[in-house]
């Protein structure tokens, strides 16, 4: 099909001004983690040894993982029922107003126990953002692209995801080379949040100017619209086949893009701030080619590409990270090549994942499912990831973690057999 040059920028609009929202999103998202150790003294008790603060901090971040599910409900309810533009602004509304609330956080020194709850409270609001995000900016370019380049467009939603994970390591980069470790830990740490912030106002200026996919006659106007009830009821098989594969496709992200931080430098051996430089790199490759993967699946299909995401990572995950590592170890270097080989790997998920979870609902619980389905598969497997890793090596079987992810990838390839060759309810115009 033939479009229009007005057309094409409409789209390409379209889509930078929701990736621009998703790269703010998470960027305010991952700010928490890279920053943490930061802001752990200031907001918990000062009589609570290193450990056990860490644990709480490390909690919370693992909280708010289970307020994405609720959060998924809530904004794909209201794009199903009134807009996929008018959820994208309340989600970077909620963001923005939740990042200012994290900079302005009491300290434990100022209002006591006041301080550790509080910074769970602000947390639960960035997770809630976070899971309405997903859903609705993944079946927003899933429809807003071109017939036939829908993987290409959808890859954009990974770019600034990884994007975000990217400028938020880059800004701890910059901030060290201007303030100490102790000027960040008496309020440095603020900076980063007020910075998010301010970003998220800006994209809520992007996203205001969308052109809205949800037309009168896509809705339908049915009272089931962004039911969850419709969703488990009548589309079940759906949702739990799309849980399946996202699950081993979070647990797969989650692995290699943030476990593998800790591995390289608590397993492997390598220091920390060598270890802090390939993962910047290895994730600004990952970021630049999730178009390349994108286009790739349009060629190849999305069910293969699923199959060749599955197969892959799980013949190379255990060799790779459990042996290879470890083996080349006196080589960063080389240590980078292969997590870098892990990413190309991963990229044939990433690149359309959330393409591929949309194209599995009808239009009327689409955003609902994709972020519901997303979102329980994240809070369970992803999510937890780095927790179960840690708790195996603990008790002697760490390698057993990477056994563990090549049994969902099992499951995962098992899932994807039931991909549509060629959907058909996207393949209308807007």
């Amino acid at each position: 099909m033939n479009y229009s040059v007005e057309e094409r920028r409409s789209r390409i609009k379209g889509i930078v001004g929701a990736a621009s929202g998703n790269l703010v999103e998470w960027f305010d998202f991952y700010i928490y983690a890279v920053f943490a150790s930061y802001f752990t003294h200031a907001l918990t008790a000062p009589d609570m040894d290193t450990t056990t603060k860490g644990v709480y901090v490390w909690g919370v971040f693992a909280a708010s993982f289970f307020m994405r599910p609720i959060g998924s409900w809530l904004f794909g309810y209201i794009a199903d029922t009134h807009g996929r533009k008018k959820s994208m602004i309340i989600s970077i509304c909620l963001m923005s107003v939740s990042s200012f609330l994290f900079a302005m956080l009491p300290t434990y020194a100022t209002v006591g126990t006041w301080a550790p709850f509080l910074l769970l409270v602000v947390r639960l609001l960035q997770g809630l953002s976070v899971g309405g995000e997903y859903g609705t900016v993944a079946t927003y370019m899933s429809e807003i692209g071109l017939k036939g380049q829908r993987g290409f467009y959808s890859s954009f939603q990974y770019v600034t995801l990884s994007g975000g994970q990217l400028l938020a390591s880059l800004l701890s980069v910059i901030m060290l080379m201007f303030l100490s470790h102790e000027q960040l830990e008496n309020g440095g740490w603020r900076i980063p949040f007020v910075i998010g912030g301010c970003a998220a106002l800006i994209s809520l200026f992007a996203r205001s100017r969308l052109e809205e996919t949800l037309t009168a006659k896509s809705e339908e106007k049915e009272q089931a619209s962004g039911s969850l009830l419709e969703l488990l009821r009548k589309h079940w098989k759906t949702f739990l086949l799309v849980v399946g594969y996202t699950s081993a496709g979070s647990l797969a992200f989650y692995t290699i893009t943030v476990y593998s931080k800790t591995y390289l430098t608590n397993t492997v051996g390598i220091a920390d701030k060598t270890v802090s430089y390939m993962m910047t790199a290895a994730l600004f490759v990952f970021m630049v080619i999730q178009p390349f993967f994108g286009a790739l699946a349009d060629r190849i299909g999305r069910r293969t590409a699923m199959l060749l995401f599955s197969a892959l990572i799980a013949i190379f995950i255990y060799p790779v990270m459990a042996i290879g590592m470890p083996y080349f170890a006196h080589s960063p270097f080389i240590v980078a090549l292969l997590l870098i080989f892990m990413m190309v790997l991963l990229s044939f998920y990433t690149s359309i994942s959330g393409l591929v979870k949309a194209e599995m609902f009808p239009t009327h619980v689409r955003a609902l499912g994709v972020g519901f389905s997303y979102a329980v598969g994240n809070a369970l497997f992803g999510g937890s990831a780095p927790s179960v890793a840690l708790q195996l090596k603990a008790v002697g079987f760490e390698n057993t973690f990477f056994v563990y992810v090549v049994i969902m990838l099992i499951i995962c390839f098992f899932c994807s057999w039931a991909i549509p060759k060629d959907p058909e309810y996207l393949h209308h115009d807007h």
